[in-house]
């Protein structure tokens, strides 16, 4: 239910401004890599310009993503290793771990 919410209200609108946007920028450019010489055949490529915008926002947010995931690299192995603090003793204080097979106090002494 929550998800045909979610692309009711937020997927279709989008999507249908993105078709908008694709259809008016039909129209040819010229992309090149070389700033000092752009009539260079080698280093430029004609295309629509919906495509260049798409393009670069797939490129934002490809590069976005993977800065975000780098950043939050010590938070996650923190994480990891705090995990890995805890499962022994989670693993000694649940009903089916280990603990339930042995004596919660030491028996009589001879």
């Amino acid at each position: 239910m929550f998800s045909r919410l979610v692309t009711v209200l937020i997927v279709l609108p989008l999507a249908i401004v993105l078709i908008a946007l694709a259809v008016a920028n039909r129209g040819p450019v010229t992309v090149t890599i070389d700033p000092f010489n752009p009539g260079n055949p080698a280093l430029s490529a004609s295309m629509p310009l919906f495509v260049v915008i798409f393009a670069s926002v797939a490129v934002g947010l490809v590069a976005g993503s993977v800065t975000t995931w780098l950043k939050q690299g010590r938070y996650r192995k923190q994480a990891r290793r705090r995990s890995a603090d805890i499962r022994p003793v989670q693993r000694d204080t649940s009903p089916t771990g280990a603990a339930r097979d042995r004596p919660a106090l030491a028996g009589p002494r001879s």
